[in-house]
């Protein structure tokens, strides 16, 4: 017996269902904030790997000499 698990990104009605189950959990007034947190947080974890790639270069740099 074979499962295929099918996953991916969600269509249309899949899509309308998250938002408004978000609308009902958090309200139309919240959103914004908990997106622009969202939007924070991802940028920091950018920021915090861009950093981390630096630090492995450079050290990788001071290995060569």
């Amino acid at each position: 017996m074979e499962t295929i698990l099918a996953l991916g990104m969600p269509g249309g009605p899949e899509m309308i269902f998250i938002i408004v189950a978000l609308l009902l959990l958090f309200g139309a007034k919240r959103i914004p904030d908990l997106a622009r947190g969202f939007g924070k947080g991802i940028r920091e974890f950018k920021d915090a790997t861009k950093e981390i790639k630096k630090e492995v270069d450079d050290a990788g740099k001071e290995i060569e000499k």
